[in-house]
């Protein structure tokens, strides 16, 4: 897995993950993550997940940290663009929504009902 970063604002940052976010390579991703976290200023963290070909449960439980963390850190942390396979895992494990996913018009991925809490 390769992992790119790069400023988008004041305080923002893009974490760009390329390849698989798995058991294999949580251990790399956790790692760039923190460092970003460290950072002075860091008010919000965007994860483009346009690159991540597949995402497995310990990848999840680390955007989970990543993102709880980041708010413990008065900072945000939040998802992008993702391929159908990996949008399917964050929508099946509940946690699109946790982590801000959207649709290109600014909706939430959730659809009706108590995953939307609407």
């Amino acid at each position: 897995m390769q992992v790119g970063t790069r400023e988008a604002g004041p305080g923002q940052v893009v974490l760009a993950p390329v390849g698989e976010i798995d058991m294999a390579s949580v251990p790399v991703f956790d790692q760039v993550l923190d460092a970003l976290l460290d950072r002075p200023g860091v008010v919000e963290i965007l994860i483009d997940l346009t690159d991540v070909l597949f995402l497995d449960s310990t990848g999840v439980a680390a955007l989970l940290r990543g993102a709880a963390e980041a708010v413990g850190r008065g900072a945000t942390l939040r998802v992008a663009n993702p391929r159908p396979v990996v949008a399917r895992v964050l929508r099946i494990t509940a946690v699109d929504v946790l982590l801000g996913l959207t649709d290109g018009d600014g909706r939430s991925t959730a659809g009706p009902g108590w995953r939307g809490l609407s």
